[in-house]
């Protein structure tokens, strides 16, 4: 799932949205509607930055502007839109290489005539030099049209690639994405926790990951359905995805109702903090019967914190920290334990 705030929280973005919608020409749909809401949210810094542009021109956005935000910056990507990027990339890579080789064939023939031209000064031969020189001259201006050319076509190309770039970064970052959550998925984790431990920390520093497990959740679900087992995994979700906005670090779901936080450059304390502030606030969030606000069920979480050490690949620091969460579980749960 893409929104994950709680009812208050959205509520309160659902009035930002629509003072925004009043002010500008687009319909009220729900295209129009999730532009400002995502917006207001401030969770698609892409789609932010494409809006405050637009803003800064004294742009009022039409029905036409808004779907070409949704399209670029909210639209899922799929297949097809993958499709549509390697094209473009190709079209655009072979219209560069063909005038590239066409400009090179001239150079060489270029070059023939200048070993003409250099010939004939040699040997001082004036009837074989004026012909040369034409020649020579001619191919000056073919060379001149044709460099103009290559370089014309490389700097219209770059507004396209820079756009085929963020296009890709776009459906790279929606594939490392869990759906549910907004978080990384097990891909994205994978990705981030090789990263992390290829980069060496600051002085006095280490890189920590904390592992979360929600506990007894199985019963949640036999109790209450997958669908409010869902609305855990989103409220936990977006738990985590406020406790990690300092920048570098990132959560993830790691598998089923398991976490993970990644926290590069700080200490085993901080780590430890921010775990408890987690599951603080996970044990705090309150699960409502949305009809009655009846108070339904709460949960906890139980979580393992381990420091990189030297010598670590990823199997072994996500091993350690995994060793330390079990340890939380077979402790009584409803706790963080260091590695």
């Amino acid at each position: 799932m893409r929104y994950t705030e709680a009812k208050d929280r959205s509520a309160e973005l659902l009035r930002l949205a629509l003072a925004q919608m009043g002010r500008h020409a687009a319909a009220f749909n729900p295209i129009t509607f999730a532009i400002w809401y995502e917006y207001s949210a401030g969770i698609n810094p892409r789609l932010n930055g494409a809006i405050d542009q637009l803003l800064a021109d004294a742009t009022s956005l039409n029905d036409e502007c808004v779907a070409r935000l949704y399209a670029e910056h909210i639209a899922p990507a799929d297949e097809s839109t993958m499709q549509r990027i390697s094209g473009e990339f190709q079209r655009l890579i072979g219209s560069i290489a063909d005038t590239a080789s066409l400009t090179g064939d001239r150079a060489g023939r270029f070059g023939a005539q200048l070993d003409d031209l250099s010939a004939a000064l040699l040997t001082h031969d004036m009837d074989r030099l004026s012909p040369q020189l034409n020649e020579a001259l001619a191919g000056t201006a073919e060379m001149k049209s044709s460099a103009e050319a290559l370089q014309q076509q490389v700097v219209s190309s770059q507004g396209e690639i820079a756009k085929l770039r963020s296009d890709l970064d776009r459906a790279r970052g929606e594939a490392l994405t869990d759906p549910l959550t907004g978080i990384l998925n097990r891909k994205g984790f994978d990705q981030q926790i090789e990263a992390l431990i290829k980069q060496a920390p600051d002085a006095g520093r280490v890189h920590c990951l904390v592992m979360l497990d929600i506990d007894h959740f199985k019963k949640v679900n036999d109790s209450h359905g997958h669908v409010m087992g869902d609305r855990v995994i989103q409220g936990l979700g977006e738990i985590l995805r406020l406790a990690v906005s300092e920048a570098g670090r990132s959560a993830a779901r790691y598998g089923g109702e398991e976490f993970a936080l990644m926290l590069p450059h700080c200490t085993v304390d901080e780590a430890f903090g921010l775990a408890e502030l987690v599951r603080a606030r996970a044990k705090a969030m309150k699960i409502r019967n949305r009809t009655t606000q009846e108070v339904m069920f709460s949960i906890t979480v139980s979580g393992g914190v381990a420091a990189l050490k030297a010598d670590d690949d990823a199997a072994g620091f996500i091993a350690r920290a995994d060793a330390a969460l079990y340890k939380s579980k077979h402790g009584g749960r409803d706790r963080v334990t260091r590695a």
